[in-house]
């Protein structure tokens, strides 16, 4: 197994030449902060880059390795995320959690994965029930979300081929207890690409 650095190498390789961030971060500028040996950076701005351009499930998986290897656990937890949304795809919503006092969670979760409430997503049993869908939930851009709180998450299905049918605009709502402990409206959904 190569060294963090020798994969963080790789994964630049793996890049387009003209490939940029939305902050206009280019491919030079990565190779300039490896000579630099700015290895958290590196890896930061690398994840970076799979928000503009379709990113092989290879990348993933070299960025995952060198942050495993960093010690990043969040950082590595986020490229094995993103490789999972190679191969399966992505669902992203905009979550509203209900306050504590309208009977909704009363503490934060972590935003960093390791949620996995049911989902109402509009599917029935054979029976005509109503049929939940697990889903792990990731709040982009905030570390925890909290009782009256909205932020854009992903949701990572257990069988995403059941989530398949949903489109922009689609509401669902998730459920951890008996009240529905949050309602989503979907903002993007994208098939696999690897």
């Amino acid at each position: 197994m190569d060294d963090a650095f020798t994969l963080l190498r790789q994964a630049v390789d793996l890049l387009p030449e003209d490939a940029m961030t939305e902050n206009g971060v280019t491919v030079g500028d990565v190779r300039e902060d490896i000579r630099r040996q700015e290895w958290e950076m590196v890896l930061g701005l690398l994840t970076e880059f799979g928000d503009v351009h379709p990113i092989s499930l290879n990348f993933w998986e070299l960025l995952a390795e060198a942050a495993r290897q960093m010690m990043l656990d969040r950082s590595r937890r986020w490229c094995e995320w993103r490789g999972w949304e190679v191969r399966h795809g992505t669902v992203r919503a905009t979550l509203s959690l209900p306050e504590a006092k309208k009977g909704g969670r009363r503490s934060a979760f972590a935003g960093d994965g390791r949620l996995r409430p049911m989902w109402d997503i509009g599917n029935r049993t054979t029976d005509g029930e109503r049929e939940l869908s697990v889903a792990r939930v990731w709040v982009e851009f905030a570390e925890e979300l909290g009782p009256g709180e909205t932020a854009d998450v992903r949701l990572a299905p257990l069988s995403p081929e059941q989530w398949r049918h949903l489109k922009c605009g689609d509401v669902i709502t998730m459920h951890e207890a008996r009240p529905v402990a949050g309602t989503a409206t979907v903002i993007e959904v994208l098939p696999p690409h690897s």
